[in-house]
């Protein structure tokens, strides 16, 4: 085999994997993700001699609420999904009917993405909590619900006890801290609209009375919509190790052509 078939058959078998690692390297860098809140441990392991950390986040609390149907939802039925959430009262007249109206449109926005089938039906979950459950039942939820023509599907309106829907605020979803307002502890409210990724984790918090905050939440939304889980491998890598069999034999097949073909020495 010649110098240059040689070279020729290297080049063709680098190539593609050296341009993929390039992807996959700029690719990775050249997107920034939502920061995680709020870490529970890290773990150090030693591993051929080699200390290693990894930073357990922590998951919000599974709470058991009623929405606006009468159903009664818990928050772990909605591992996998992204969710959106903020606080409000039916009776409030001043930031909560925008506050709705903001949702609405961020729900309609993904209600015209649904062809992307990223979850059973839409890849993130609204979820409004009643700061005053007392006077907000389930009917008089389902009537703001209607009011503001909301998807009972991928929006609930959250009602029940008014000391779990506080403790998820305050020790769950810490709506008190990186906030520029004020909170009563013994009224929440907040204009604050809160991100939890596919695992649970708090990852932003976002102005919701602001255009330029919400502009910015539902990039961060996309953004974990595409996050690779780190548990599984990537589609990518799966496809080429489905063919890479297909690869060493035609790389084999190669070789095999160009020892036939080579040609015969001259003494």
């Amino acid at each position: 085999m010649s110098k240059k078939a040689l070279l020729a058959l290297c080049l063709a078998i680098a190539l593609p994997l050296v341009s993929y690692l390039l992807v996959k390297h700029f690719s990775d860098e050249a997107v920034v993700m939502p920061r995680r809140f709020y870490e529970d441990s890290i773990i150090t392991k030693v591993t051929d001699g080699k200390e290693t950390s990894d930073t357990l986040w922590h998951q919000v609390k599974n709470i058991s609420l009623t929405n606006q149907l009468g159903k009664t939802i818990t928050l772990g039925q909605l591992r996998g999904k992204i969710i959106v959430a903020d606080f409000f009262f039916t009776h409030c007249g001043s930031i909560c009917p925008v506050l709705t109206r903001n949702m609405k449109k961020m729900q309609d926005a993904v209600k015209r993405q649904d062809n992307i089938k990223y979850a059973d039906t839409s890849f993130v979950q609204f979820l409004s909590f009643s700061v005053d459950p007392e006077r907000d039942s389930v009917p008089v939820l389902k009537k703001y619900a209607d009011k503001y023509v909301i998807n009972h599907d991928s929006w609930w309106l959250l009602t029940g006890p008014k000391k779990t829907i506080y403790d998820f605020a305050f020790e769950e979803l810490k709506v008190d801290k990186y906030n520029d307002e004020t909170i009563d502890s013994n009224f929440v409210h907040t204009s604050r609209f809160v991100l939890i990724d596919k695992d649970g984790v708090v990852r932003g918090y976002y102005n919701g009375l602001d255009d330029a905050s919400l502009s910015k939440l539902g990039s961060d939304m996309v953004l974990l919509m595409l996050e690779k889980d780190k548990k599984k491998k990537s589609a990518l890598f799966t496809e080429i190790a489905a063919i890479w069999p297909i690869f060493i034999i035609a790389t084999l097949a190669v070789f095999l052509f160009l020892f036939i073909n080579r040609k015969p020495k001259f003494r």
